[in-house]
């Protein structure tokens, strides 16, 4: 599984994917659904992650089944925004559905 936080036109998501990646088309597809077309994506360690969300981690990783492979962990902006630093985020990716590509943002 694989966790990542994603900066959006409304702020920050934490979703948590049985997906390797996030470039992973039906991901797109699924946030596309859900009017997420745009955004920067940072993958969080999954053990740091599952550490500091405690309890609600595993309630949500535990209802995750391959028919529902996208789970939104925090919903919540600001308290995703503070959890985690930018030095424990991975590199960003850049999504935007207009140009219809996931490319590594500098």
């Amino acid at each position: 599984m694989k966790t990542f936080m994603l900066m959006t036109g409304s702020g920050p998501l934490m979703i948590l994917t049985s997906h390797a990646s996030i470039e992973d088309p039906t991901i797109l597809e699924k946030l596309a659904i859900k009017g997420i077309e745009k955004f920067l994506a940072y993958e969080v360690p999954y053990e740091l992650a599952k550490e500091r969300y405690g309890g609600h981690f595993s309630v949500v990783a535990n209802d995750l089944h391959e028919s529902d492979d996208l789970r939104v962990l925090d919903y919540n902006g600001e308290r995703a925004f503070k959890l985690f630093s930018f030095a424990e985020l991975g590199t960003p990716l850049a999504h935007e559905a207009a140009a219809g590509s996931v490319t590594a943002a500098a």
